[in-house]
């Protein structure tokens, strides 16, 4: 599994960089918002990334681990914030060993 998200995350990250480079930042987002599908392409994203937010302060909270680094990541390079949470944190996270011995 940690393969797959360094190869992902390499990947995403790559291609993020590549866009920006043609575009630029705010050539980015003005290409986002220059109709409705980009609203609510934007939109749908917002959503999804406040969930994913979410999961991550509850996870960080139980595993104590910061939340607010990559908290900032996904505010301001959107995925690669969680890719990294999972990425380099634990292999399997002592809250989820708890219970898989218990259970």
């Amino acid at each position: 599994m940690r393969s797959l998200l360094v190869i992902v995350t390499a990947v995403f990250s790559a291609f993020s960089l590549w866009v920006v480079s043609l575009t630029g930042l705010v050539g980015f987002y003005e290409q986002i918002l220059s109709g409705p599908a980009g609203w609510q392409i934007l939109a749908d994203i917002a959503i999804a990334l406040t969930m994913v937010l979410v999961w991550i302060w509850r996870d960080a909270v139980a595993c104590g681990r910061r939340f607010w680094p990559y908290a900032l990541l996904t505010l301001a390079l959107g995925s690669i914030g969680p890719l990294l949470y999972l990425l380099l944190g634990p292999a399997e996270a002592p809250a989820r060993k708890a219970t898989a011995l218990q259970g």
